[in-house]
């Protein structure tokens, strides 16, 4: 009869410390929610989802893939993304309202990524002459923020711009009907465009921006899952060397997410550098975007970056 007590008893305190080590909803076993775009900057992002190499590291990876930054970061908003990819003015945004998110990598860049692409026939052919003009762009990205920048520039009244917030997978189709003269975006859309016949007037480029697109945990995922950070950005660092190693097969991978050919993803490949870091340069670059951003009133708040950049999640770089 003592015996029985005790095993009664036992089972009591059992089942009233179960709680206490129960493993966490954000628990190893639970996948990993990854926002992503369809961009071809964001080729790290599409081979490591494509080739299978978050597999590879032993993650299981929830991937949803967007046309663009601020859906990434709307995702990173709502709670049902725990980490997602955009460029530096949806970023720096992102970290401007708060403390929820941290920014732990760069996966790529390119000064030129961003191009103006007008009508073939219509009288759009240097900066002055979007005055007046219907420009689509999606507000919020970094697109945007060179817009901005670009006007500043050349001298240009954005207020005597027709601004129009658009999705970059309507803007070809909207060109081409007529309903906008010109828009901005980033690749593939440009170059989709360029398929039906529109041309480029110029970049976004000579700026002092690289436009790098970074990487956004938010803060409890990484406290929760410090291990699975780690191999997650594992991950991008082997996408890297495999872009690097097979930039034929990563075009053609590219393409069939993005609606390239294959040689026009090639060709758009140029306009963009593949890196997983998060150097001085990227830093600064995010500074200068910051200030100009909260100058413009876009943001309320500078971000204070010795706080919202962690690069100590950045795997050690690969010597082979």
């Amino acid at each position: 009869m003592k015996n029985l007590h005790f095993l009664l008893k036992m089972l009591v305190c059992g089942a009233m410390l179960s709680p206490l080590f129960a493993p966490h909803p954000a628990d190893a076993g639970t996948p990993i929610r990854f926002a992503y775009q369809d961009r071809v900057g964001s080729a790290l992002c599409i081979v490591a989802v494509e080739k299978g190499l978050f597999a590879e590291q032993g993650l299981a990876v929830r991937a949803s893939r967007f046309t663009s930054g601020p859906a990434c970061a709307e995702a990173l908003y709502s709670g049902s993304a725990d980490i997602g990819e955009m460029g530096d003015t949806t970023a720096v945004i992102a970290v401007s309202r708060g403390d929820r998110f941290r920014i732990i990598a760069s996966h790529g860049g390119g000064e030129h990524r961003h191009r103006i692409v007008v009508r073939s026939d219509g009288a759009i052919r240097k900066p002055g002459d979007l005055v007046g003009k219907k420009l689509a762009i999606k507000k919020g990205t970094s697109t945007y923020g060179g817009f901005l920048a670009y006007c500043g520039t050349y001298g240009i009244d954005i207020g005597k711009i027709r601004v129009i917030d658009l999705n970059p997978a309507l803007m070809p189709e909207a060109l081409s009907s007529g309903a906008i003269d010109a828009f901005i975006a980033s690749e593939p859309t440009p170059s989709l465009a360029e398929t039906r016949g529109a041309i480029v007037m110029g970049t976004l480029g000579e700026l002092g921006n690289s436009y790098p697109l970074l990487v956004l945990a938010r803060k409890d995922f990484l406290d929760t899952r410090p291990g699975d950070v780690k191999k997650f950005l594992k991950a991008l660092q082997q996408a890297e060397a495999f872009i690097k190693k097979h930039p034929k097969e990563t075009a053609a991978i590219i393409a069939g997410v993005s609606g390239l050919s294959v040689q026009d993803t090639e060709k758009s490949m140029k306009l963009h550098d593949f890196r997983l870091t998060l150097d001085p340069g990227i830093v600064n670059s995010l500074k200068k975007i910051a200030a100009f951003l909260y100058q413009q009133g876009k943001i309320k708040t500078v971000p204070d970056f010795s706080h919202m950049i962690e690069s100590s999640w950045l795997p050690p770089p690969c010597t082979k």
